[in-house]
Order: C-alpha cells, then structure tokens, then sequence
C-alpha cells in the first residue's frame, strides 16, 4: 500500500474488557484467560499501530490496561458503551467522524494475535477497489475486517454468520493473508494462530505456562 493510499484510512479496533472476553477459550494450565485476551489485543493493536500514519488508529474499549497502552502511544480512545460489539463499533464509528470527518473508514477486530503490518496494509489496498468490502475470518463465516470508503455508510453485523450478512452490501474479498484471518475465539483458532506464528505479548503469555 502507498503512502498515500495509507493516508486516506482510520482504522476502529474494538477490545472487550478482559474479564468478559473469550469465554469459548481454554488456556493452557496456567495461562488466564484474561491475560491471553488481553495479549491477543495488545499485539493486534501493535500491528496497527505500527502500519498506520499518526493519529489513523482509535481503539474503542473500557479496559484500563487497554487504555494505558494507548495514551502511552497518544492513539485516540472512544468509551466501550457495554451492550455488544456493533454497539462498540458504533461509538468508535461516530467518535472517529466527530474528530476527523467523514473519510475511508475499516473496522478491524482486536483478536487478530498473528496479524503483521504487512497483512493489514495489503487488505486496506484491497479496499480501495471497493466502496464497501470485507475480509472474512479463516473459515469464511465471521468477518476480521470491514472497511468502506465513507466511514459513516458502514453497517456493523458482527456475530454468528456475519460473513453472510456483511455480504449484502459490501464486496467479500477472501484474500490469501491467513495472519489477517485467524482471529481467535476458541481452542482450535488458537493452535491454529500458534501454527503460524503469534505476537510478542500473545507468545510471552502462552511461555509463562506450567509444564
């Protein structure tokens, strides 16, 4: 992705608290739960951080350490309203255009442990052939990223099936970048994210287990 084209997108990550996350995870024996949603966000975050220009990320959650790690790095943080996903996406969405103004907007999911820069700024090249589009999950069901040129024409669907429902108006664009799709909600996501390779945060957190 040029530079400019890199310009034109914000990115909206939404990050539940880490004691209502990945209920459907079982961690190693000795591994929180709420440690390794929170590493699986960190290292999301840091992909991001580290593709985008200044100031094009907004991370919308209530989880203090979330919210510590952003303010260190001055990203722009929106207030998780508590009653779901697309509500969240929602309140990132508006806060985002009340800041910068209408403009390529993508909603990228903040369980993405083995997402690299790369990843991130190949899909968003993608997107820019398209008015509205979306990359769906590993499996081709759930969505990982949703983008639009006109942040305000998004419509969140996340959830069971969201693949089918995002699909209705805007472009499936099921491209060949795995560290994009594997997005971690249970135990086989997970081996598979380790199969190919996770974050900094996501590996320590997963070292520290009892053998």
């Amino acid at each position: 992705m040029s530079t400019g084209e890199q310009q034109r997108w914000r990115v909206v990550v939404p990050v539940k608290g880490q004691l209502s996350a990945k209920s459907r995870l079982h961690p190693p024996a000795g591994v929180l739960r709420s440690d390794l949603a929170h590493a699986f966000a960190i290292d999301t975050l840091a992909a991001v951080h580290a593709c985008m220009p200044v100031g094009r990320l907004l991370v919308v959650t209530s989880d203090e350490l979330t919210r510590g790690w952003a303010r260190e790095r001055d990203v722009d943080v929106t207030a998780d309203p508590g009653s779901g996903l697309n509500d969240a996406v929602r309140a990132g969405l508006a806060s985002l255009e009340a800041r910068h103004g209408e403009g390529h907007t993508a909603v990228l999911l903040g369980d993405l442990p083995t997402l690299r820069p790369v990843d991130l700024a190949r899909a968003l090249a993608a997107c820019c052939e398209h008015e509205r589009s979306f990359v769906p999950d590993a499996e081709g069901t759930g969505t990982v990223l949703l983008a639009a040129h006109a942040g305000g024409s998004i419509n969140p669907r996340f959830g069971s099936g969201s693949a089918n429902a995002h699909e209705r108006d805007h472009t499936r664009l099921d491209l060949d970048l795995p560290h994009l799709r594997s997005d971690v909600d249970d135990d086989v996501a997970l081996a598979r994210a380790v199969s190919l390779g996770v974050g900094p945060r996501t590996a320590q957190v997963l070292a520290s287990r009892r053998h």
